[in-house]
């Protein structure tokens, strides 16, 4: 963040001055967290599920915070914020869990205001605002897009998928003077919360991935989602970027909804940066030639599933707009490393069983392509290959239909076996036992822990498992439990030892 003083952070977002003259000056971060902070920081007084920040304001400034941003008064110097109107405080307090006072709303507000204030100094000095959304992928593309401008200028993005009320400014307030590009994910519980987002950082470029059925419980429909991501589009100024999938006709007709100009992407022949002559290797690693109107050049993607080709395609746009040539995109393209977690992790263990770890949030698109990568893995090389599934959040009144539509389509792929952990997804193993009159390929168990032992004592070598669910089902420990397990060459879990914790932070269900 910028330099500047506990005076001048009061007045930009409206708060008052507490055990301090306001002359300190923040040279360091903001943080929420005391553990993360360092000398000149910033420390923010959030409440949680279990503990309140506010009573950790002493601690912050030992860690060498020089202040703190706070809702009421605090053991330490401290900038103290006015409550937010009650409305607002119970929209905004949905986002943090433990949030019952309305004091998190208010330091959130707060963040906002000082985020914007230092984006807008940072945009007079030549920073560069990107934003990206979809339904999915988006985590995913903000990896790539940060590749792909690192080589041309400091770039800040976000860590996994922190792209939240609190995630989205606490990213901006990493830019510095020396930044040139900020590149961050704009995410939403419902209408209004994308335009919002696009308040606090005004992206120039701005592009939407597609648009799915993930949260449709919340948004109502496909088109209340499309509404919503198309405020990202309608933030843009004239002289900036719309980036859509013309794949996607949803995302397509956003294009009426911009005053900044439209590129095109996807396979679609009226695409102006798309893919031609498309090809999966063994592990469903895709190989294509990018066109783009300033030429054209071979990429080899080293992240598997097909799906990345659309997501390489709108990060290759922005590319191109910021400056970098075609060759320069496809080769940076080609030496892309995955950088967030439990998203198509492949692991092979010792004994051959490769495990596909995408556990880390589903919804029906994802998992349809996540089954299509595990089906194209396991034909190229004739191995047995699993589904092993969770629960998809919040899809309302489609639930079943589309847990019963995966299930059916497991069927359709020809993967072997079919694991559904938990009730809340049975539909699944309904709909695979009535597609394909299954006896034992499909099963249902009620937990994590069940499906470990199941796969423990039927995996064979060389097999390939898919693990997939929503964020809430917290799947992914089935999948470290086979990495650490019989056949691996961790540590091999007792019986009964509890499977391993998240270490993801809660992201509120943003779309």
């Amino acid at each position: 963040m910028i330099e500047l003083s506990l005076a001048e952070i009061a007045d930009v977002v409206g708060g008052r001055l507490h055990r301090t003259d306001g002359s300190p000056v923040v040279t360091g971060s903001v943080e929420f967290d005391t553990r993360e902070l360092g000398a000149g920081g910033l420390f923010l007084a959030l409440p949680g599920e279990r503990v309140d920040g506010h009573d950790f304001a002493a601690r912050a400034v030992e860690s060498g915070a020089v202040g703190v941003l706070a809702a009421r008064e605090v053991d330490a110097p401290a900038i103290v914020v006015p409550p937010l109107p009650g409305g607002r405080a119970h929209e905004r307090s949905v986002a943090l869990a433990g949030d019952t006072d309305g004091s998190g709303a208010a330091v959130l507000a707060a963040l906002a205001k000082l985020a914007r204030y230092v984006v807008d100094m940072l945009a007079a000095g030549g920073l560069t605002v990107v934003g990206i959304t979809g339904s999915s992928g988006k985590t995913s593309t903000k990896d790539v897009i940060a590749q792909l401008l690192e080589p041309m200028g400091a770039t800040v993005a976000p860590p996994g998928s922190f792209n939240s009320e609190l995630g989205h400014p606490w990213t901006a307030l990493r830019a510095g003077r020396d930044t040139k590009y900020l590149v961050l994910e704009l995410s939403a519980r419902g209408p209004g919360h994308i335009a919002e987002l696009a308040a606090i950082a005004p992206p120039r470029i701005g592009a939407v991935l597609n648009v799915g059925s993930a949260h449709v419980g919340e948004f109502g429909s496909r088109e209340g989602i499309a509404k919503t991501k198309g405020e990202l589009v309608e933030a843009l100024p004239e002289d900036g970027l719309a980036v859509l999938n013309l794949d996607d006709p949803l995302v397509a007709a956003m294009a009426s909804r911009t005053r900044a100009r439209v590129a095109g992407v996807g396979e679609s022949p009226s695409a102006q940066v798309r893919a031609a002559d498309i090809t999966l290797d063994a592990e469903v690693r895709a190989s294509f030639r990018l066109v783009t109107p300033a030429g054209e050049a071979p990429v080899t993607l080293p992240l598997h599933g097909e799906h990345h080709v659309g997501n390489a395609l709108s990060a290759a746009a922005i590319a191109l707009e910021l400056g970098a040539t075609p060759e320069e995109i496809a080769q940076r393209l080609s030496a892309l490393q995955r950088r967030s977690a439990r998203r198509m992790e492949v692991t092979t263990r010792p004994d051959g069983v490769t495990v596909l770890n995408d556990s880390f949030n589903a919804n029906p698109e994802s998992v349809r392509a996540g089954l299509k990568a595990l089906a194209s893995m396991s034909r190229s090389s004739g191995r047995r290959a699993w589904a092993v599934l969770g629960v998809m959040g919040e899809l309302g009144e489609e639930s079943v239909t589309a847990h019963d539509g995966i299930g059916r389509l497991v069927v359709r792929l020809n993967i072997d076996r079919l694991v559904v952990v938990g009730n809340e997804a049975a539909a699944m193993h309904q709909g695979a036992t009535q597609e394909g009159s299954w006896g034992e390929e499909s099963v249902l168990v009620p937990d994590a822990e069940s499906a470990v032992a199941l796969l423990h004592d039927q995996l064979r070598p060389g097999d390939v498992v898919l693990v997939k669910a929503s964020k809430a089902a917290r799947l992914w420990r089935v999948a470290e439990a086979l990495l650490t397990g019989p056949g691996s060459t961790g540590p091999a879990a007792a019986p009964g030892t509890p499977l391993p914790p998240s270490s993801e932070p809660s992201n509120g269900g943003h779309a």
